[in-house]
């Protein structure tokens, strides 16, 4: 018998598995999701805009180009190759040849600043680059700075207008078209680094380096999968369904969707640089039924010329990146999108939950729905997830005991690179801290009432700048909304609402103020949580993946509301 002795006693210790070297040759890695679209006829398509189309068979060949060209340019396993384009085939090709190659994927974000890509691009001591021509002009202003790249690869749509100042060393489609498509991706250990890419980071902060092995991606797919599959009636993804994404393939992987609807081998849209008018016609020619974004880009979709006038009825939607508000869903839904959250952040590749509706609620009322699909949703395959206070005690499952949400799972991030200090903050006590203030509902659906930085203290209480965004999102003349706090001298904050209206629509602020009240009057929310003041702005600041970005909103509005 196998035995391990503890402290005071000897416990029957788990036989190990017998097993042969041969039998372990076989690890997750990321060219084994491709067997399943791959082993036989499949006339599912990758599809790029109005420009490019092929089927999987092709897929395959594009990748072994890819290797081929890349290997051409010198790049060995364990280099890096940085990637800055819009969402497209070439994006797709690049999410697998590179890391199936051993080297490793940057997906550098182009949103953020000049100087930002300069420092990711140094962190991550790219290699190589694979630059789409709209991001030239900024690659040349960083160009003398740059560290560790060697070769640039132009990407482009039209081959025959290329020019810049930098030494190109290829252009996309010629150098694939000059290569072989034979290419044998090895095997190595499914530990190995398969990505980088940098959070997003606020105003004035710099991007924190995230890296997942081919271990974490193919099992984060594989629960993606289950989760989406086993859903009973929303929000469900099978074989028949046309995938585009709505979310910029340097953010997360695009959510880690473009694995799964690869290893599901369905037709895949890619719409380029994002246009609303464009998203709305290729979701009617493509026939897309599957998608995900984050808010600000669910009401463009909705508000914009064509997408008023195209039929939504039919496209489920993961909505996630920012709280989704009542009034935004009850306007999805109006169109006949099955919308629903999500929940995740850089650091946990993304996934976490899904707002998937039960059996129970399928049957429940439209108000219990709509409340179920706000929320962050429930943990998904694999997902350990906690609601604790200051000292990791678990918060009661009432759905109003607040706390921040920790966890763990098989594809979180071990650690920010080459950031010792907040790697051990990120992971202390052994869970990942998520920065995130939330309840647990009996069901088990996890609410997000704000970030522990956004949180409003007026007074001695937390204030939820999410619910009151919520609240305020449900007045019908409100399209977008934010709340930050600003200084005060007597109560230390009081929050403010920025308010964005819809055409048309001419309120007062004591109006805006009296529908918040209502709220309070009903005990929905505190009386200390009526904004002191309103702001009508056109716009509102947003950071590089279309999120509210706060602290800009703070710094722009505290000197004017004090």
């Amino acid at each position: 018998m196998h035995t391990i002795s503890t402290d005071h006693r000897v416990v029957a210790a788990p036989l190990p598995l017998e097993r042969t070297p041969e039998a372990d040759a076989y690890s997750l890695l990321l060219k084994h999701l491709l067997h399943g679209p791959l082993s036989g006829s499949n006339s599912a398509e990758i599809v790029y805009r109005d420009i490019q189309r092929y089927d999987y068979k092709r897929f395959r060949e594009r990748l072994g180009q890819l290797a081929n060209a890349l290997t051409n340019l010198g790049v060995t396993p364990g280099d890096t190759v940085g990637v800055l384009d819009w969402d497209s085939h070439r994006y797709l090709e690049c999410f697998f040849a590179i890391p199936m190659m051993g080297a490793v994927l940057h997906t550098v974000n182009v949103r953020l600043s000049p100087k930002q890509i300069l420092y990711t691009i140094n962190h991550a001591q790219d290699d190589v680059l694979l630059v789409h021509t709209d991001f030239l002009p900024m690659l040349e202003s960083i160009a003398p700075e740059l560290e560790s790249v060697k070769r640039i690869v132009i990407l482009t749509d039209d081959a025959t207008n290329v020019g810049s100042d930098l030494p190109i060393d290829a252009e996309y489609e010629s150098m694939l078209a000059a290569r072989s498509a034979d290419f044998a991706f090895p095997d190595f250990d499914e530990n190995s680094r398969a990505t980088t890419f940098y959070t997003t980071g606020t105003t004035g902060a710099l991007p924190k380096g995230v890296a997942f092995s081919h271990r974490q991606i193919v099992l984060h797919t594989l629960a993606f999968m289950a989760a989406l599959g086993s859903a009973p009636g929303n929000g469900r993804l099978s074989r028949n369904d046309v995938y585009m994404p709505i979310t910029p393939m340097f953010h997360v992987h695009a959510w880690g969707m473009p694995y799964v609807a690869t290893a599901l081998g369905i037709t895949q849209v890619y719409p380029g640089r994002y246009d609303p008018d464009l998203l709305a016609r290729l979701i009617k020619t493509e026939h897309v039924t599957f998608s995900h974004g984050v808010p600000t880009l669910l009401h463009m979709l909705l508000n914009c010329d064509a997408g008023r006038s195209v039929d939504l009825s039919g496209l489920k939607l993961i909505v996630g990146g920012s709280a989704l508000t009542p009034g935004l869903a009850s306007a999805a839904l109006e169109r006949g999108i099955d919308v629903f959250g999500g929940y995740g952040m850089s650091e946990t590749c993304p996934l976490l939950t899904l707002a998937q509706l039960t059996p129970e609620l399928l049957a429940g009322s439209t108000d219990d729905q709509l409340n179920a699909r706000i929320k962050a949703g429930r943990p998904v395959p694999l997902v350990d997830l906690r609601v604790v206070d200051a000292d990791m005690r678990d918060q009661p499952h009432d759905g109003m005991a607040a706390g921040e949400v920790v966890v763990r799972a098989p594809w979180l991030t071990q650690a920010y690179l080459k950031d010792e200090q907040s790697s051990e903050a990120l992971w202390r006590g052994g869970y990942l801290h998520t920065g995130d203030v939330g309840t647990l509902d009996p069901r088990g659906y996890v609410q997000i009432t704000d970030r522990i930085k956004d949180a409003i203290k007026s007074g001695g209480e937390w204030i939820s700048s999410l619910q009151l965004e919520s609240i305020l999102s449900q007045h019908p003349a409100v399209s977008e909304a934010a709340v930050v706090g600003v200084p005060d001298p007597r109560w230390g904050e009081r929050p403010l609402a920025i308010i964005v209206l819809k055409p048309g629509s001419l309120p007062e602020a004591e109006e805006i103020r009296e529908h918040v009240r209502g709220f309070a009057e009903r005990g929905v929310i505190s009386r200390w949580a009526v904004p002191t003041t309103v702001q009508f702005v056109t716009t509102l600041d947003k950071t590089s993946v279309g999120k509210i970005d706060k602290k800009a909103l703070r710094s722009k509005f505290a000197e004017s509301a004090s």
